[in-house]
């Protein structure tokens, strides 16, 4: 079972979807199990009709949801469940001991935030409820280390991948028929939702600095604030709108919101920036130079190590809007630059962070954990 939240458009949902994809039928059944009914992504499942079971979180302390997904976990005899997100997360390792003790898996998917009182709680009095701990960055890895003193053995670094079949080089000219965009007009794209830690307003001054050293630029952000105005989403939003359009640049602004043609978006676009001061393994960066498209982001987690600096894009420091815009400006001037940085990334990618390679470390683990804990009378195979 992979638990969590809902199956919205976010970087662990996709990566969820992914493993359900991917891992080896012959050796799993795995499906996912939503707590929410809002689930755009279950689309991408091989089948969502066997693949996703929703069992809905119907307010904030909804405590049956634990009973729930246990007896969930008993009718379809998991041995392992692999949760994700808070609330998951906690169901996960408060329904185990009435489903049988299935193998539990927890996630970091981020690193250096600060917790809300009630999750910094929640994962304490749970510390022990879990067998193995996954996150996606050694960023991640060393912060629980640090503020929860999880030892670092039980915790695995598995980065994440992209479909490098789906995300690939193509034709930018679908996207930018539909937007409007001349062929010859630089474009430079940021696909993130509203969150503080994304940082659009550097992303917007770095679009005011182009716009006034290169002329004629457009800019393409894909991603929305998070419903019910979570973190504060839905005023972030509206303080960065308002940026944008104190700086004058949202008239050469592109708000797609969320889009199933992720792929098409990617080769709409020149550059893809991403100014963000916290991350885990960024789907984006990924995304984008598996396009063929080269990135520029900030040095925080493990971006550096993802992003072959001087090669497939550029590592900038964090809040350095002036080398933010230095670095595109440089790529945007020079289209054979452009193209063998975009070659050398996707080679980059395909090589070392393709899906394949996240489901088969992902799926080493699995089985790792089941062969500690062999079947009990009465389980099935």
């Amino acid at each position: 079972m992979l638990l969590i939240s809902s199956l919205e458009h976010g970087g662990a949902e996709r990566q969820v979807v992914e493993l359900v994809r991917h891992l080896d039928r012959q050796r799993f059944a795995p499906f996912v199990c939503s707590l929410s009914r809002i689930n755009p992504l279950a689309e991408f499942l091989p089948d969502p009709d066997r693949d996703l079971v929703v069992v809905e979180k119907r307010w904030k302390f909804d405590f049956t949801t634990i009973r729930r997904v246990a007896a969930l976990m008993r009718q379809r005899h998991v041995r392992l469940v692999h949760a994700f997100l808070f609330d998951a997360e906690m169901v996960a390792r408060l329904a185990a001991p009435r489903a049988g003790r299935p193998v539990v898996i927890a996630s970091e998917r981020n690193t250096d935030y600060r917790r809300p009182l009630l999750h910094e709680i929640g994962q304490r009095l749970t510390l022990g409820r879990f067998d193995l701990m996954i996150a996606n960055s050694e960023a991640g890895k060393r912060f629980n280390i640090r503020t929860l003193g999880i030892e670092p053995r039980r915790i695995r670094v598995v980065h994440n991948g992209v479909d490098t079949q789906r995300f690939s080089p193509g034709p930018a000219e679908p996207l930018r028929r539909e937007l409007g965009i001349a062929p010859d007009v630089p474009v430079v794209g940021m696909i993130a939702m509203f969150k503080r830690q994304k940082r659009h307003g550097d992303f917007f001054r770095m679009a005011r600095r182009l716009l006034d050293t290169l002329g004629e630029c457009r800019f393409v952000l894909a991603g929305e604030p998070l419903r019910d105005n979570q973190q504060g989403a839905a005023d972030y939003h509206s303080e960065v709108r308002r940026l944008a359009d104190e700086l004058d640049v949202t008239r050469f602004c592109h708000f797609l919101g969320n889009r199933q043609d992720m792929p098409e978006v990617y080769r709409a676009c020149d550059v893809v920036v991403l100014p963000s001061e916290r991350e885990g393994t960024p789907n984006v960066l990924l995304e984008a130079m598996a396009c063929g498209v080269p990135v520029v982001a900030t040095d925080i987690a493990d971006n550096a190590q993802i992003v072959p600096d001087g090669r497939g894009g550029w590592i900038v420091p964090l809040g350095d809007v002036a080398t933010l815009s230095d670095r595109v400006a440089t790529l945007l001037r020079d289209a054979a630059l452009r193209r063998r940085f975009g070659q050398q990334a996707r080679a980059w990618v395909c090589e070392n962070y393709s899906v394949e390679q996240m489901v088969r470390k992902t799926a080493a683990i699995y089985q790792e954990l089941l062969d500690r804990r062999p079947l009990q009378r009465g389980e099935l195979s």
